[in-house]
Order: structure tokens, then sequence, then C-alpha cells
């Protein structure tokens, strides 16, 4: 079941500039793959219940547990500028700009 689509009206939306070899060759590929697209979309799908994944996953959790880490006190002591216990940064946004 041949599709027919405009490689040249579609290749100008896309702002590109191709030859005419190109639209013949990218005419040629977009055909294989609309036509694969209509052979899917022909399938008898109303009894297979939908899903979002083709083999079924469980998540593996696991417990958080605190480990020992860096003292704060010290790690904020080699900051440029800490305040209340977090490291003060510049702001990424400036209002009025």
């Amino acid at each position: 079941m041949p599709i027919d689509i405009d490689i040249a009206y579609v290749a100008r939306l896309a702002r590109l500039d191709l030859g005419e070899d190109e639209l013949t060759h990218y005419g040629k590929q977009l055909e294989v793959i609309l036509e694969h697209a209509a052979q899917v979309q022909a399938l008898a799908t109303e009894d297979v219940s939908p899903t979002s994944h083709a083999l079924p996953l469980t998540n593996a959790f696991r417990e958080d547990q605190v480990k020992p880490s860096l003292d704060r006190e010290e790690v904020l002591s080699q900051a440029p500028s800490a305040e209340n216990g977090y490291f003060r940064v510049p702001p990424a946004l400036e209002e009025g700009r």
C-alpha cells in the first residue's frame, strides 16, 4: 500500500535544503517507514491490553540507611560562604534583568 507524500514540501517545512538526489533517497526511506507504520496500525489489537513494557517489571526497593559521612561543620568551614548550616551561593536567576 504505497503512501503518497511530498518530500520537498516536508523538507521546506523543516527548513532543509535538499537536492533532487537527496529528495529521491529520503523519499524512498520515508515510504518504507510509513508503510511499516501502516502495517503496524492495521494489526488487530482490540483484545490486547495496553502495556508500558513488553516484560513485567517490579521495582527493587531498599531501606534508606544513614551512613557516616563528612562532618557538616568541617565542610561548611571550607565553603566561601555559609549560612544557617547550608552553603550560600549566588542566585542563578536575577529578578529584573
